[in-house]
C-alpha cells in the first residue's frame, strides 16, 4: 500500500477514465482526532480512502491510499446507490474560453431546468455533464458523526486504516493544529 498526498488521489479519481456517474462515496467524522475519513469507490477502480483535516478555512491537508483493486460483494452493501447527499470531484478549466464554455452549459441546464418539471437527481446528473465532472454520485457523510458504515470500512481495512491515521496524525502534530475547521 502506497500512502499518498490526498490531492493526488483526487487527481488518480478525477484521470480514472472510467463512467463518472458509477462512483460512490462514504465520509465522516475520523475515529480518532480531528479530520474525516472519505472513502471512495467505482466498480472498475476499487476503493480509495482519504482523511483528511482543515488546518484552516483555507488549507486542507490529508493522505490517502488506494486500498482495494475491486469492489467484492461484502463491500459493496457500505457505499450508497442513491440518497439525498452528492459529491462530486472537478477539475480545473484549462483556460478563460474553456471557462466561459463551462459557464454557458451550466447557464442552459438552469434555464431548461426552471422551464421544466425536474427532479434534483436530474439537475445535479445535468449539471456534472455540463461541468466535464470526472467523479460524481451519491454520497453518506456526516460531519458531527461517524456513520457505522465507516466503521464497517475502517474494520475491514484495519491496516489501511492504522497506517493513514498515523500519517495524518503526523500532519496535525507538524502543523501544531489541536482543531479542525468546517
Amino acid at each position: 500500500m502506497r500512502i499518498r498526498d490526498w490531492t493526488d488521489i483526487l487527481n488518480d479519481v478525477a484521470d480514472s477514465g472510467v463512467d463518472a456517474t458509477d462512483w460512490r462515496a462514504i465520509a465522516g467524522q475520523r475515529k480518532n482526532g480531528i479530520g474525516e475519513d472519505l472513502y471512495l469507490a467505482h466498480p472498475g477502480v476499487g476503493v480509495y480512502h482519504l482523511k483528511t483535516y482543515a488546518k484552516n478555512p483555507f488549507d486542507v491537508k490529508g493522505v490517502g491510499s488506494k486500498i482495494a483493486r475491486s469492489i467484492d460483494d461484502d463491500i459493496e452493501p457500505l457505499f450508497p446507490d442513491k440518497g439525498n447527499q452528492r459529491f462530486a470531484v472537478q477539475t480545473p478549466p484549462e483556460d478563460e474560453s474553456e471557462a466561459e464554455q463551462i459557464a454557458k452549459q451550466v447557464e442552459t441546464v438552469l434555464e431548461t431546468h426552471a422551464d421544466a418539471p425536474t427532479s434534483s437527481e436530474a439537475l445535479f446528473e445535468d449539471v456534472m455533464n455540463a461541468l466535464n465532472s470526472p467523479a460524481h454520485g451519491p454520497m453518506t457523510f456526516d460531519h458531527r458523526e461517524r456513520p457505522d458504515k465507516v466503521d464497517s470500512l475502517s474494520t475491514t481495512f484495519e491496516e489501511a486504516e492504522e497506517l493513514l491515521d498515523a500519517e495524518l496524525s503526523q500532519l496535525i502534530e507538524e502543523d501544531d493544529v489541536d482543531r479542525g475547521f468546517y
